[in-house]
């Protein structure tokens, strides 16, 4: 067990009253069944305060050795990476008010911290010299890399700046991370503003059961005590499961008009109104950018990506060209299905009509029905399936370990993986099933510890990785097991994905193991990797089983799940398409305060990327949170350059031939001492040519999405 052990700050528990803060102990698994929001203030406190005073140390005993700056810097840096990924993942699985604020007050005090580390200049000075040495050459690849990623960083975080200048940086980026978190603010307090309430079921006709449900349960939430599924009244909300169902479902046009148009100008008017805020953010990047001497905010983000502008640019133009044809196709077959079904708007078809008669058209081509697969894929089951496809790709075994630690909530189950001689290698915690009242929503994957040669505990073996899966499906309902849709299976075998690189690292220098120091637009190779197996047949089948009769999922249903993959695939594409060349286009050529506004951009971009125009008055961008609020600006092309390696990968597979297990096991254990085991100790691109043999290609992506060959009239 020790081998899991995490190194944190108990000789800081000097203060009586810091010394049962559980944050400050020495533990092998996080302790997340006491930490509550009373030991937040005192505990980071505390250890900011340590760490300045380990800071001061290093700086002043630092040499340009591994033993003297980067091992000591990987302590420091470990300590504080365990103890904030701690309160933070609480506060996105165990969220309350009090623990909201704790975060709020003592986030301005980490950032402090963080900048005066990446601005060390004694620290900085030491990486150079270790570049200059005469035993630069003789460092491994993973050292060279670390090296360079601190140079690279502390140029970027503002280090080699005159005072000034550096002040000048600093108050951009703390004005950043204040606008950043106000958009977001604003774009929460907008969904909630939006309300509409129907008494008459005839308004909502065509919404499925689940729909009904949460639009009463969201009424009776609002006061209407007496409001049911069968006879409302119902509430409409601008929230990802009532704004979709609306869209897909709806019979009623103007319904469907209504939340389309709040939905597309939402956190644009009144106190609410990002636009100004987008302003600033867009002014003060290229202030940044221009202040660390580059032409462009989209420069300054690809100097930590694969990419560069050019090649992204490059890229989301081939994808283009291959997604107009068939998402002018897309709409025809739209438009002439809502003829045939003698719908009036078929001579008037907008936006709001899209997702409905999309719906409508897959319905009747593929006989699909998500909510009547879920008795097929039973979350046991599918666990199961997962368990015993890793074990045939990567030769690894999954074990439950409940017991072994503490968890945050009953429902979360923890596992031990272990290599085929039967040793720990990895565990990681998952905890799957939706809680509304205290979950944020989505799905993700993040790290609990990394692997580390320095923070072992006996001295001998790597301390071992810890990952945290988290999934939002339905929870489990009398005495049925927690039925999933075909998407929620994906979603669990996506966020595996990215476990198992975190998990399966063979790195033992911490600074780099695991997803640590890989480029932002690598890192969904391995979970969109995963999600491709959902397609074989040997693996869904295996999974595919009725929770009450344990009968197979159908071979024509099977056959439909396939067929159904490449559905409007082109219109899908370009979507995307349009976020990411909008993205691009507002970090390198837009002029803050200039003759277009970021509305004009977005319509301009949206020329080339939309069969329909948007609307005069959408103002998207106001709600796009991924680049305002989120990691993705100038990087939401990520998505598509991570789909392009992933699809790569998947298809040395099926050169190697699927149904041969013989060349699966090969092809899944190069994968895993490749992709899987190298981290962020090796450049990328140069561990896909060591996986696939040349570099990637974006044809296997397009044919599996339906979109070859590569010709257009656009």
């Amino acid at each position: 067990m020790a081998d899991a052990a995490v190194a944190t700050v108990s000789d800081t528990a000097v203060d009586e009253g810091l010394q049962n803060n559980p944050l400050l102990q020495d533990f092998y698994f996080p302790p997340f069944d006491v930490v509550d929001a009373k030991h937040v203030r005192p505990g980071i406190r505390a250890l900011l305060k340590k760490l300045e005073s380990d800071l001061d140390e290093l700086e002043r005993t630092v040499e340009p050795s591994w033993p003297k700056l980067v091992e000591p810097l990987e302590k420091m840096l470990d300590g504080l990476y365990i103890v904030w990924g701690i309160i933070s993942h609480l506060k996105a699985v165990k969220d309350n008010s009090e623990l909201r604020s704790a975060i709020e007050e003592v986030q301005p005090e980490k950032v402090k911290f963080l900048l005066r580390l990446g601005q060390s200049k004694p620290i900085y000075n030491g990486f150079k010299a270790i570049k200059e040495s005469s035993n630069w050459h003789s460092l491994s690849e993973a050292r060279k890399r670390i090296v360079e990623n601190k140079i690279r960083d502390a140029i970027l975080g503002g280090v080699a700046l005159e005072d000034a200048k550096r002040e000048e940086f600093n108050k951009i980026e703390q004005e950043l991370e204040r606008l950043s978190r106000r958009f977001g603010e604003n774009v929460l307090d907008a969904t909630k503003k939006y309300e509409k309430l129907i008494s008459d079921k005839k308004e909502i006709e065509g919404l499925p059961a689940t729909a009904l449900g949460l639009a009463a349960q969201t009424a009776v939430s609002k006061g209407h005590e007496s409001a049911t599924a069968e006879n409302g009244p119902w509430i409409i909300t601008l929230d990802a499961p009532s704004f979709t169902a609306v869209m897909k479902h709806a019979q009623n046009r103007d319904l469907r008009e209504e939340v389309y148009r709040a939905y597309v100008t939402l956190a644009s008017s009144g106190n609410l109104d990002n636009t100004p805020i987008i302003d600033q953010i867009l002014k003060l990047r290229l202030e940044k950018a221009k202040l660390l001497d580059y032409n462009n905010y989209a420069e300054l983000s690809m100097a930590k990506k694969m990419a560069t502008v050019d090649k992204a640019e490059e890229l989301l133009e081939k994808l283009r060209k291959a997604s107009w044809d068939p998402a002018v196709q897309d709409m025809e077959d739209l438009i002439s299905f809502s003829k045939k079904q003698g719908a009036l708007e078929a001579n008037d078809f907008s936006h709001w009509d899209i997702s409905f008669w999309s719906e409508r058209l897959r319905e009747s081509k593929y006989d699909i029905n998500e909510e009547e697969l879920r008795p097929y894929f039973s979350l046991p089951k599918v666990m199961d399936g997962l368990f015993s496809l890793v074990n045939k790709l990567f030769g690894i075994d999954i074990e439950p370990a409940d017991g072994l630690t503490t968890v945050w909530n009953n429902d979360v189950k923890f596992y031990c993986i272990k290599d085929s001689s039967g040793s720990p290698i990895a565990y990681f915690y998952f905890d799957p099933y939706s809680r509304p009242s205290e979950k944020k929503g989505g799905a993700w994957m993040s790290e609990v510890v990394a692997r580390s040669r320095v923070l072992s505990s006996n001295g001998t073996a790597p301390r071992l990785p810890i990952a945290h899966m988290v999934c939002n499906q339905t929870p489990p309902v009398g005495g049925k097991p927690s039925l999933m849709t075909f998407y929620e299976v994906k979603t669990v075998f996506h966020e595996f994905g990215h476990a198992l690189q975190h998990m399966l690292t063979k790195q033992e220098e911490g600074l780099v193991a695991g997803l640590r120091g890989i480029e932002w637009d690598a890192v969904e190779l391995p979970s969109q990797f995963m999600e491709n197996w959902c397609y074989h047949r040997d693996t869904l089948m295996g999974i595919a089983k009725h929770y009450e009769t344990g009968e197979n999922l159908p071979e024509d249903v099977y056959l439909k799940l396939c067929a159904a993959r490449t559905f409007r695939a082109g219109s899908l594409c370009l979507r995307q398409l349009r976020f990411a060349s909008v993205d691009l286009e507002l970090h390198t050529r837009y002029v803050p305060g200039g003759s277009e506004s970021i509305d004009d951009v977005d319509q301009r971009v949206s020329r080339k990327m939309q069969v329909i125009p948007l609307l005069p008055e959408d103002r998207f961008l106001c709600s796009f949170s991924h680049i305002f609020s989120g990691g993705y600006a100038a990087g939401y092309y990520s998505y598509k350059w991570a789909q392009v390696l992933s699809a790569d990968a998947f298809s040395a597979f099926e050169d190697a031939g699927l149904e041969d297990s013989k060349a699966v096991k090969e092809t899944g254990h190069k994968f895993r001492e490749t992709i899987l085991a190298l981290g962020g100790g090796k450049d990328p691109l140069e561990v896909f040519v060591a996986f696939r043999g040349r570099e990637p290609s974006p044809e296997p992506l397009l044919r599996h999405n339906g979109l070859l060959p590569l010709t257009s009239t656009a």
